[in-house]
């Protein structure tokens, strides 16, 4: 059977050697859940936050039947746990992702720099309990806060930034998840708004944000426009990997 494990020092070693702060973030408990079916000793471990999760130890098809609803990016631990995501789902869509390295030592003073791109007419402001709302109210930016449980886990562990025009939210860079000694970074710009820097200038300004409070910015990248967005930002490419896009409601 199914459950959420509230023992994570049990299923620590399964996923010891992932570099994902997602992971990070279920397995400190900061916030996703991690699922098993042998509470006691467990083989297999399905860890999820947001609409991503990463299957890891023993390939155990139940997990996978009985993951959470909805649309979700499962990641495979190993060829073996891939094969089974394709059995179980086979109208699971297979994409390549990109990880980004986890050592970046920023140019802060390039970052700035960035910044000092903003265009005129367009203004930079953290995220508060007003631009939260503001956030919930459109697709573009939901995922820019919408993995955390509420409004005050957000505004207590979160960290955003976004750009505004003429009081609209066109551009933002904020913390899809929060582990302990960071955040991954989710950013968007709407379709209008694009191939004006926005993206630039918005994350260079979290990276600043977080450096400033010793929090890592992490990144991964869904395709290679975010790479080499990643790239200009002072990070540097890793390695590509396999992930499959699957809707849990088949």
């Amino acid at each position: 059977m199914v459950a959420e494990t509230n023992d994570n020092s049990k299923v620590k070693d399964l996923f010891a050697d992932w570099q994902e702060t997602l992971i990070y973030s279920c397995v400190q408990k900061v916030m996703g859940r991690i699922y098993v079916t042998d509470s006691c000793e467990p083989a297999s471990a399905f860890a999820q936050v947001g609409c991503f999760g990463f299957a890891a130890g023993e390939p155990n098809r139940e997990l996978l039947e009985n993951m959470p609803e909805g649309f979700m990016i499962i990641t495979p631990q190993n060829e073996a746990w891939a094969a089974l995501i394709e059995k179980v789902y086979p109208n699971a869509r297979k994409v390549t992702r990109y990880a980004i390295k986890k050592d970046t030592r920023f140019d802060t003073a390039a970052l700035q720099k960035n910044i000092d791109m903003l265009p005129d007419g367009y203004e930079i402001k953290e995220i508060d309990s007003d631009l939260y709302d503001k956030c919930m109210e459109d697709p573009v930016t939901r995922d820019f806060v919408s993995s955390f449980s509420d409004k005050k886990q957000y505004l207590d562990l979160g960290r955003g930034i976004v750009i505004l025009k003429e009081g609209k939210i066109v551009s933002g860079a904020s913390s899809y998840t929060r582990y302990n000694e960071g955040i991954e970074i989710e950013v968007d710009t709407v379709e209008s708004e694009r191939r004006k820097h926005l993206a630039t200038v918005v994350c260079s300004a979290l990276i600043l944000r977080c450096l400033k409070e010793n929090l890592y910015p992490s990144w991964d990248a869904q395709n290679w426009n975010s790479v080499r967005l990643a790239e200009k930002l002072g990070y540097q490419f890793d390695h590509a990997y396999t992930a499959y896009e699957v809707d849990g409601t088949e």
